[in-house]
């Protein structure tokens, strides 16, 4: 079993991740080895809360051009985290 720090890099802070708050839904970015099973461990052992269900997304880094300098860059690769809670669970991302 893995630490939940290393597994859980950091929620996602996004117009569409505040809707999915109200659905008991929250988004984080997490390390591209996890499985569903790390994940799940992580956020209940760093929030103290009840996991009903992850679902995980694989988003492809982004290639970038720099204008004044003509250099190519890329941006990195990202693997996401949609964990669904029990009802009645919550996760006071904001309030401190």
């Amino acid at each position: 079993m893995r630490d939940a720090l290393s597994v859980l890099i950091r929620p996602v802070i996004s117009e569409k991740s505040y809707s999915l708050m109200d659905q008991n839904v929250y988004v984080f970015i997490v390390d591209k080895r996890s499985t569903k099973i790390d994940i799940r461990n992580a956020v209940e052992k760093a929030f103290g809360v009840r996991v009903e269900s992850v679902n995980t997304l694989n988003r492809k880094g982004k290639s970038t051009k720099n204008r004044r300098t003509n250099t190519v860059g890329h941006r990195p690769d990202t693997k996401r985290a949609m964990v669904t809670l029990h009802r009645g669970d919550k996760i006071d991302l904001f309030e401190s």
